[in-house]
């Protein structure tokens, strides 16, 4: 009875020793959390490049390959990369270099994926963050071209969106060109426009809009025009109400003179909706006058 259970332990002894035979003459295939990526294919039977027994990988073992002066820049043999990105000359300017920490060569290892650290811009060194080119193409788009403040002002280290754009940055000159960035609208009220935005609209939202037509002049059924009609050359910071059928100067000043209205250049000011009658009792701008008036 006391010589089986010493035989299951010796039994159990030498396969754990066979096993570990194994994973120190077969790494790859015993233990390998998956294949390794394609520039490290040749190194697939040598686990031992990179691990070290019982520790695994570590930077210090990346290093001996892959030159800290040429990370990203040269190939391991010291040919320059031709065509390699923008996003690669930031790693001799890290704060702490821990290969590990951010890569795996292997390409299956979903378990330990999680302790992966992402790239973050807390890594690179302070004169570095700030020098965001060096990583990233410059935008040639609309809104960023006319500008020359750092990135940093608007964006944030995480991701590009959201932004905190504030129009005060922009130049003067630039600030009253809108349509520069903005597309131009093309509804019935805008398109007889040719003003500057900021008439009606403020920087921090295009609403609401401080215009109201109704405040100056109700365009009731019979005074939908185009807005030039009464705004010569679209200068609608004056307006005249001459020229519209039976609006003739000579008639309008005949009326007026005639119930003892002697100013009458504002028209607003008493006929600001065609429909109701003016303060001063007269007509309502809207009616027609009499044909003895015409």
């Amino acid at each position: 009875m006391s010589k089986r259970p010493s035989l299951l332990w010796t039994i159990v002894a030498l396969n754990l020793v066979v096993l570990v035979a194994l994973a120190f003459v077969y790494p790859h295939l015993m233990v390998s959390p998956g294949p390794l990526v394609k520039g490290h294919e040749d190194l697939t039977t040598d686990c031992f490049a990179c691990h070290a027994v019982w520790r695994g990988a570590s930077s210090p073992r990346c290093i001996e390959c892959h030159a800290l002066a040429d990370v990203g820049l040269r190939t391991t043999d010291g040919v320059p990369i031709a065509n390699r990105t923008v996003k690669v000359s930031f790693h001799q300017e890290l704060v702490e270099q821990d290969c590990v920490a951010c890569h795996s060569d292997h390409q299956g290892p979903k378990l330990t994926k999680r302790s992966r650290k992402p790239f973050s811009h807390a890594l690179l060194k302070p004169g570095v963050a700030r020098q965001c080119a060096s990583c990233h193409a410059t935008p040639n788009d609309t809104v960023h071209r006319d500008l020359t403040m750092e990135c940093s002002e608007c964006h944030g280290d995480t991701a590009w969106l959201p932004a905190r754009f504030e129009h005060q940055r922009l130049a003067p000159a630039v600030l009253d060109r809108c349509e520069s960035c903005h597309h131009a609208p093309n509804d019935r009220l805008h398109r007889q426009m040719q003003g500057n935005c900021k008439a009606c609209h403020a920087t921090e939202a295009w609403k609401p809009a401080t215009f109201d037509h109704d405040k100056y002049f109700v365009l009731d059924r019979d005074h939908d025009a185009a807005c030039d009609t009464c705004h010569l050359h679209n200068d609608y910071s004056r307006y005249s109400c001459y020229g519209c059928h039976e609006h003739s100067e000579a008639k309008v000043r005949r009326k007026h003179l005639k119930e003892g209205i002697r100013d009458f250049a504002d028209c607003m000011e008493c006929h600001r909706d065609p429909g109701v009658e003016p303060e001063h009792g007269g007509r309502g701008g809207g009616e027609r006058e009499s044909s003895d008036d015409d």
